[in-house]
């Protein structure tokens, strides 16, 4: 190593010490801002986006929309879903699968959203509670059809059409005809 390389290392090795200082100088006098977290929770803002926990989307009748395919649990990298199906009779004689449980791991969830991206039905999504410190591991893994199963209205057989009037051959004799006197004397 020469001379000429020996300092223009060192310049250079002085110039990014002097950058490094000049980044830590500019925070050294920047306002701090304190987050109050357990005291300002009324107020806390939290991003609409952000990925907390999945919970089920329910209507105001109670029903959720998971049709127990599957999808989501296929496409968890980590397995964090797992989905107990049964098979139901249906009123017309066919069976269907239905939902049992739907069982969650928030242990081992990364929070990537492909179950609720892939979900046909749209029937999942992150909920913003970030508050999820439990005690014990076991407290993390959750139920989401926590609400009791409604069965739907079986729907009412439309009724037999009645069934038609066979024709007579019957004639009607016009009203206002008297009857042949003839006639009469024979029946």
């Amino acid at each position: 190593m020469n001379i000429k390389e020996y300092f223009s290392s060192l310049f250079e090795g002085t110039h990014s010490l002097i950058k490094g200082m000049e980044v830590t100088g500019k925070e050294l006098f920047t306002k701090k801002i304190t987050e109050q977290y357990p005291e300002n929770r009324a107020d806390l803002k939290i991003p609409e986006r952000f990925r907390a926990t999945l919970q089920f989307i329910y209507d105001d009748e109670g029903y959720h929309k998971c049709i127990a395919c599957k999808t989501c649990e296929r496409n968890c990298p980590n397995g964090t879903i797992q989905i107990i199906t049964r098979m139901v009779d249906l009123p017309n004689g066919k069976k269907k699968m239905k939902l049992d449980k739907y069982m969650y791991d928030l242990g081992s969830c990364t929070f990537c959203g492909l179950c609720v991206s892939t979900c046909p039905t749209d029937a999942i999504e992150f909920s913003n509670d970030f508050e999820q410190a439990v005690f014990r591991r076991e407290a993390l893994l959750k139920q989401l059809n926590y609400l009791p199963e409604k069965e739907k209205p079986t729907p009412v057989p439309k009724p037999a059409p009645a069934p038609k009037p066979e024709a007579s051959v019957k004639v009607d004799e016009p009203k206002d005809v008297q009857p042949n006197v003839e006639q009469k004397e024979t029946e």
